[in-house]
């Protein structure tokens, strides 16, 4: 075993540890405190309490350990990891405590005692995790537990790997440089030419060569076999691993996706968890259970809205306008109105010193009161919580001119809030680079999505609301 598998393992164990800690804490708390001020009773038997507990975790750990010390983990993952952690952790103690209960001097716990401590214990891995996070990618970015990198080849997608790599520095990913017959377009300046296939073939052959790399990323075309065959005869001699980015690029413009047809593979240039039958019912599940709620609780301060819409604006109270939604077709997207009624509104966007808008909308608009409407959408079915932002009418036509692929942003449903949203690209586009960058976002979104990204989202766009939004007008 390398030693920055071995060092990998550390970190797995020292977060177990951890783990075990944040755990162990809050049992403290609760034996010598009682949990008296939460009004929660365990009944007798603390030791075996603190056993049962314990052996809970000891299972949980076992099904569904940290990752957050690998290197490609994303924060979805890690969240639900610990999230099926600490309910499993929850489940597995307190069937051990019925099973205990048969015996003298111990009780079984008050019910909602270990909700509370479940829910306790989930808040403590979270923070737990983030810290653990940040150490970790402290560490790494000082040069420790890294891994070199070699790219060998010349397709485009190099400089994307690259790209990556570099961006997400707690990874602890060092590229070395890559090697090419063909030096690469527009070449980041810390992405250094290394040589030509040759040298790196002779770097290769020659016996006792100290190990060039942990991983060697290859492009190399396909007619170029016996050269890639060379390569991973290397890596797997010398435990290096090895991946192979298809050189689709001249004839596609971008990375191709295999997906399965019966036995044989085929390449697709999207791919959509969404078109999944399970994937579909868990979002609209969760859709319709976040607005139904929200619009509940909405109810009581409409009338409140309401009153203070007609005493600074006359006219209707929502605002309704055409947009496009899924598969292109259009919906009405209801808000609450925030500007004076007037003729511009289905062409131009707002601005940040709009006139159009007034005090009360301004504010409305600002703390993103005015899209409350928008989950009456979600709740019957036109739009979701999370995904591509609908674009008026007008804008739909006019960029689906000027954007290639401006349009696979509507293979889903358009959603309240989405992850252009949250990573910058939020509010006016007044240049079209700007609508080119939340293209990318959404349909980013659109190929990664899973319910832990959409939790995410969610949790930034909370957050948003919180610290505002410079680009929120």
């Amino acid at each position: 075993m390398n030693t920055n598998a071995k060092t990998s393992n550390l970190i797995k164990t020292i977060v177990i540890i951890c783990d075990f800690l944040v755990l162990n804490v809050l049992l403290y708390v609760y034996l010598h405190f009682k949990w008296r001020l939460f009004g929660f009773t365990v009944g007798g038997g603390d030791s075996i309490f603190l056993l049962t507990a314990n052996l809970g975790m000891l299972f949980a750990q076992y099904f569904f350990s940290t990752i957050v010390h690998e290197r490609r983990s994303t924060s979805e993952q890690i969240l639900r990891q610990v999230t099926l952690l600490v309910l499993l952790f929850g489940i597995i103690t307190y069937v051990l405590q019925i099973l205990m209960s048969q015996y003298k001097g111990f009780s079984l716990p008050n019910f909602n005692f270990m909700v509370g401590l479940t829910a306790a214990v989930y808040i403590g891995m979270l923070l737990s995790r983030y810290y653990e996070r940040w150490m970790i990618k402290r560490y790494r970015m000082m040069g420790r537990n890294r891994r070199d990198v070699i790219f060998i080849g010349s397709d485009p997608q190099m400089v994307a790997a690259y790209r990556f790599l570099e961006s997400n520095q707690y990874m602890g990913y060092h590229v070395k440089g890559y090697y090419s017959d063909v030096r690469l377009d527009e070449c980041p300046e810390g992405l250094n030419y290394c040589g030509t296939i040759a040298d790196i073939d002779q770097l290769i052959s020659q016996p006792n060569t100290p190990v060039i790399a942990d991983e060697i990323y290859c492009s190399l075309p396909v007619a170029e076999q016996e050269k890639i065959r060379r390569i991973m005869r290397y890596c797997n001699n010398n435990v290096v691993h090895f991946y192979y980015i298809p050189s689709f690029s001249h004839i596609f413009g971008h990375t191709v996706k295999f997906e399965n047809l019966g036995d044989t593979i085929v390449f697709t240039n999207y791919e959509e968890p969404l078109t999944n039958l399970t994937n579909r019912f868990i979002k609209r599940t969760f859709d319709i259970l976040i607005s139904f709620c929200v619009l509940v609780c909405l109810l009581p301060f409409i009338p409140i809205i309401a009153l203070i819409i007609k005493l600074q604006s006359p006219g209707p109270i929502f605002f309704k306008q055409l947009r496009t939604g899924l598969s292109g077709r259009e919906f009405k997207c209801y808000k609450f109105r925030s500007m004076h009624v007037n003729k511009d509104a289905d062409l131009v966007q707002a601005t940040e010193h709009d006139p159009r808008k007034f005090a009360f909308g301004d504010f409305m608009r600002k703390s993103n009161i005015d899209e409350l409407p928008q989950f009456f959408n979600v709740f019957i079915g036109d739009m979701s919580v999370v995904g591509p932002r609908p674009h008026m009418l007008h804008h739909t036509e006019v960029y689906r001119e000027l954007i290639d692929k401006y349009m696979v942003r509507h293979f889903v449903k358009p959603g309240i809030t989405g992850w252009a949203q949250v990573t910058g690209f939020r509010g006016e586009t007044k240049e079209l680079w700007q609508m080119e960058g939340r293209v990318q976002r959404d349909i980013w979104y659109i190929e990664n999505w899973s319910i832990w990204l959409d939790m995410r989202i969610i949790g930034k766009t909370a957050l948003q609301i919180l610290v505002h939004d410079k680009n929120a007008y």
